[in-house]
């Protein structure tokens, strides 16, 4: 234990801060979960919107909270090798079709060409 005044105060004032950063970590854990979980805009927003209020009151580091809301934010948007892949498929129907109709226009029924 502190003998000294102004250790006492410091040790009351730290007690305080370690309170209020653990309900807001807390806070801050359980939107995030909840984002990851069901990945709607509004629990992403609000979730992002603690990540910002915990950065700036040094909570947790800046660019942690830049993460965890590029991650968040990566769950709302549809995934691109999946859109990718589907493209490609259909294009790759499409121009084997268009191979086709054009080797049957070009051969008579002998199998030559004209």
């Amino acid at each position: 234990m502190p003998v000294i005044k102004s250790a006492k105060k410091k040790l009351k004032q730290d007690k305080k801060r370690t309170l209020v950063r653990a309900k807001t970590e807390s806070f801050l854990k359980d939107a995030v979960k909840k984002a990851v979980a069901s990945p709607t805009a509004k629990t992403v927003s609000v979730a992002s919107s603690l990540l910002d209020k915990a950065a700036k009151k040094h909570i947790i580091h800046k660019n942690k909270a830049a993460r965890v809301k590029s991650r968040l934010a990566h769950l709302l948007s549809p995934k691109k090798s999946e859109s990718k892949t589907e493209t490609v498929k259909s294009a790759t129907k499409t121009v084997k079709k268009a191979v086709k109709e054009k080797s049957a226009k070009g051969r008579s029924s002998s199998g030559r060409k004209k």
